[in-house]
Formats: C-alpha cells, sequence, structure tokens
C-alpha cells in the first residue's frame, strides 16, 4: 500500500471534514496523521479558533493535541476550496438540509465520504441515498465510513480498523490509502447497503444492551442479546441487498462489540438512562451529543416491515421509548417467544 495521504512526487491530498464534534475532529486527526492537507468545519466559531490556534478541541476531545497540519474555520467556503475529499460529519437528521447549504460549495469532482451512521426519518434513506439525491453525483463518487469506531480511544491513537465501502472499488481505495496511518488502517469492500446498515442497526442493539445494563442485568443477559441482535441486523441487511459477510466483519460485529461493551458509546449510553427509568425526553436532554440510535428507531422498523423482517429486540427498544414496556421487561421477552429454530 502506498504512503496514505499521498501520491510519491505531489502535493498532499487536500481534504474537507464538515463537522467538528468528537467523530468529524477524530477523523480529521486519522486524515491529518495519514499525510493529508486537512480543513476542518466548525459551526462555532469559537471552537474552529480553538482548534486552528491551540490544535485542541476541549469540547469533544478534552486533553487531545490535533496534528499542525489540521485547520478549521467556520466559512464553508474556506473549507471546501480546492478540496479532493470531503467528509460528512454531521447529524443524520440534519444532513438533507447541510448539503443543501453547501452542494454549490464543494468542488465538481471531489469524492464524498459519509462518516454517518443513520437512516433518515420520513424517508428512511440510508446516508448515501441522501448524497447522491442532493448533490446529484453518481455512486461512483461517494463512499461510506464504518466500524469499530469509538472516537476518543482513536484520537488517544489506539490502534483500530474500519472499513470504506463504495460502488466503485477504485473509490473506495483512493479513500482508504487516505485514511489509514500507523494507528488506523482502512480496508475495501464494494457492499455499500451492508455496510452502512452495520452502522445503523449496531446501535439499535446497542441501546438495547444500554437498557439491560442500566436495569442491571449480567453479562449473559448481554451476550444474548449481542447475538440475537447479530442475527436481526444480518437478515435486515441481506433483505435490503446487503451481504452478510459484511455484518460478520469490522462493519457488523466488530462495530457492534465495540460499541455495546463501551461507556464511550452515546447509543449505550442513552440505554443506559432509559433502564435507570428517564424518560425519551430526558435523556434526550441529558445527552451533549447525539446518539444517533434514537432517531434511526422508527425509520429501520418501518424499513423492516416492509421487507417482512422480524426484530424482536428493536422492537422492544421502540417500545421503551414509547414508554409501553417497562425497560426490565426487553430481556425477559426475548425468552418467552414461541421455540425459535437453530441459535
Amino acid at each position: 500500500m502506498a504512503e496514505a495521504g499521498t501520491t510519491p512526487g505531489t502535493d498532499p491530498i487536500r481534504v474537507a471534514v464538515l463537522g467538528a464534534g468528537s467523530w468529524g475532529t477524530t477523523f480529521a486527526k486519522i486524515l491529518a496523521d495519514g499525510g493529508a492537507s486537512v480543513a476542518l468545519w466548525a459551526r462555532r466559531a469559537e471552537l474552529a479558533r480553538e482548534i486552528s490556534q491551540s490544535k485542541r478541541n476541549s469540547d469533544y476531545l478534552p486533553g487531545i493535541n490535533l496534528p499542525r497540519t489540521l485547520w478549521a474555520s467556520s466559512l464553508l467556503p474556506e473549507v471546501l476550496e480546492g478540496a479532493q475529499q470531503v467528509y460528512l460529519s454531521v447529524p443524520a437528521q440534519s444532513l438533507r438540509e447541510n448539503l443543501r447549504i453547501v452542494r454549490d460549495l464543494i468542488p465538481h469532482d471531489a469524492v464524498i465520504v459519509s462518516l454517518m451512521k443513520g437512516v433518515e426519518k420520513g424517508t428512511r434513506f440510508r446516508m448515501s441515498e441522501v448524497i447522491e439525491q442532493e448533490l446529484g453525483v453518481g455512486a461512483a463518487r461517494i463512499a461510506v465510513a464504518s466500524g469499530p469506531n469509538l472516537a476518543l480511544e482513536i484520537a488517544k491513537e489506539q490502534p483500530t480498523a474500519a472499513v470504506i465501502a463504495s460502488d466503485n472499488l477504485e473509490t473506495a481505495t483512493r479513500v482508504a490509502l487516505t485514511a489509514t496511518n500507523p494507528y488506523f488502517r482502512s480496508y475495501v469492500n464494494t457492499d455499500v447497503i451492508g455496510t452502512e446498515f452495520g452502522g445503523v442497526l449496531k446501535n439499535l442493539i446497542a441501546v438495547a444492551i444500554g437498557i439491560v445494563d442500566g436495569v442491571g442485568y449480567g453479562e449473559n443477559t448481554k451476550a444474548s442479546i449481542i447475538t440475537r441482535g447479530l442475527v436481526e441486523m444480518t437478515e435486515f441487511a441481506v433483505a435490503y441487498g446487503g451481504r452478510a459477510e459484511t455484518l460478520a466483519g469490522l462493519a457488523g460485529l466488530g462495530d457492534l462489540i465495540a460499541t455495546c461493551e463501551s461507556s464511550l458509546s452515546r447509543n449505550n449510553t442513552a440505554g443506559r438512562l432509559l433502564g435507570q427509568g428517564y424518560t425519551f425526553s430526558e435523556v434526550v436532554k441529558q445527552m451533549s451529543q447525539t446518539a444517533e440510535g434514537l432517531s434511526s428507531v422508527a425509520p429501520v422498523l418501518e424499513l423492516a416491515l416492509a421487507k417482512g423482517v422480524e426484530m424482536p429486540i428493536v422492537s422492544q427498544v421502540a417500545e421503551v421509548l414509547a414508554g409501553t414496556l417497562e425497560p426490565r421487561d426487553l430481556a425477559p421477552h426475548l425468552t418467552t417467544d414461541p421455540m425459535p429454530q437453530g441459535e
């Protein structure tokens, strides 16, 4: 593999990252540490100044030093000028409106990369589909990133890996080369559907794990939900054209384990608060960052219904969110269904 972020004898790849939350800032660091020249868009001017001048993002990544080659601005034209690759890290439910703001600023030949893990409410579109619709670019110029990617661990340069998927293998490979450095390795595939749905669905299972953790259930309960949750994820993704092997890899099982087992996971944290008796609205108020799983439950269940896919764990998470199922009843319900076949 060639040196990431550069081609021998050429200038560094010019990259823009939109969104200076924990994941957007961390991915900007990944790209800069891989050799790219990175501009990061922050909505708030004071945060952009801190990132550029102090090389810190104390709001979202306290204690982390950012690379010298990374700078930030609150002005979109500055960040997007000359960008060869544009990485999107904004809340999934606001992606469409953000794209309408930036679509005339994005260079016509830039590759667009989604760092988001959600399904749009109402339309039930995946993030790559929203990008294709709003920017009018072909699927060959779009890529998605997913995997076991807890932002703070990566910002601390703890080794991990991810998957970059695109319908166009050359596009996926170009992005993976840019998003590779000594502590972060990117693999490639062409299964955009499976990769995206893996990132979405694991959030919903992580909410369930958080709920039973908050209630006080132990490791057997959580292991059972993780295992059965992977089955739900795989059946759903395959029904929509994804590949089962993708869900068995980094974008499925790998991401599921990391998100379910870590207190750094926003979805796990949201579930734990629900399990402790907080209402959905109280949980949203307490969360400083978006837990995408909470917004994706309803559209995922609508998609599952359309394909006849049964998702008992996700369905019960929806009931807890709606207040129609007591959190401590989530796991027992999983053991009282009619006798299932196989595992």
